[in-house]
């Protein structure tokens, strides 16, 4: 067994590379989070690109207007610098543009921590905690982590394709969870939502209904906040390709 004071290895540096932290011995965690060398890849990535730029602005402008007629106004405004000064200037607007590329791609990054009492989940700005003994079951759908209880009903769904799935799947059976694989084992109970065929009631198509305008107009609180009315009448929500898909919630 592993000594409980040896750290576990970080990830290979993949296109989802993950950080492992704490993890081993029973009574500790483990944190999958999005690898800190990603972001400062494309921290660096951005900043490379502008010190570039600095020097084709003038003939990659003098190319757009040959070939459309006309180029953007920053870009137009880049190229009217002298070089001595279009490099350092767009290297640094480009340093800032990948330090904040970085700080939203960390935010939206599902930050996992599991350890034998529950789990904590970091996504968007917003943090939601799951007891151990509410979780009956726990997968991956997709690029989704889901969590069920004893009812089928969803107890969370978050997007976790900036993780590992071999590092996420060894967490929690690390710390005996209980494991479903990796894709819903109620999968063939999913059908595709048409408004008014049969199968749902009217609440149920109107609830569906409101989300698809919500989804539509980019509304993702108010589309969380219809799935969660529509799993209080019985109804299992995801989306797929466009499209919201659901199942019944069995009695």
């Amino acid at each position: 067994m592993q000594p409980s004071h040896q750290k576990s290895q970080s990830a290979r540096t993949t296109p989802n590379a993950t950080t492992a932290e704490n993890s081993g011995e029973a009574g500790q965690s483990t944190t999958l989070r999005l690898q800190s060398s990603v972001l400062w890849a494309l921290g660096i990535g951005c900043g490379a690109l502008g010190l570039g730029l600095g020097f084709l602005a003038k003939p990659l402008v003098n190319w757009i207007v040959d070939l459309i007629g006309d180029a953007p106004g920053p870009l137009r405004l880049a190229a009217e610098l002298p070089t001595v000064w279009a490099v350092p200037v767009l290297a640094v607007v480009g340093l800032l543009a990948g330090a904040w590329l970085a700080a939203e791609a960390k935010k939206e990054a599902l930050e996992l921590t599991v350890d034998p009492a529950g789990v904590h989940l970091k996504q968007d700005g917003a943090e939601r905690y799951l007891r151990r003994d509410r979780i009956d079951a726990v997968f991956q759908d997709g690029k989704e982590l889901v969590f069920l209880d004893a009812t089928t009903r969803q107890l969370a769904r978050h997007k976790s394709s900036d993780l590992s799935k071999k590092q996420v799947r060894e967490a929690f059976e690390r710390h005996g969870y209980p494991w479903a694989g990796a894709a819903d084992p109620r999968e063939n109970e999913f059908r595709k939502w048409v408004d008014g065929r049969p199968g749902l009631d009217e609440e149920a198509n109107g609830l569906l209904r409101a989300r698809a305008r919500a989804l539509t107009d980019k509304q993702r609180g108010a589309a969380a906040d219809l799935a969660d009315q529509l799993q209080a009448i019985g109804v299992v929500l995801r989306d797929r390709d466009d499209t919201q898909q659901y199942r019944l919630i069995p009695g």
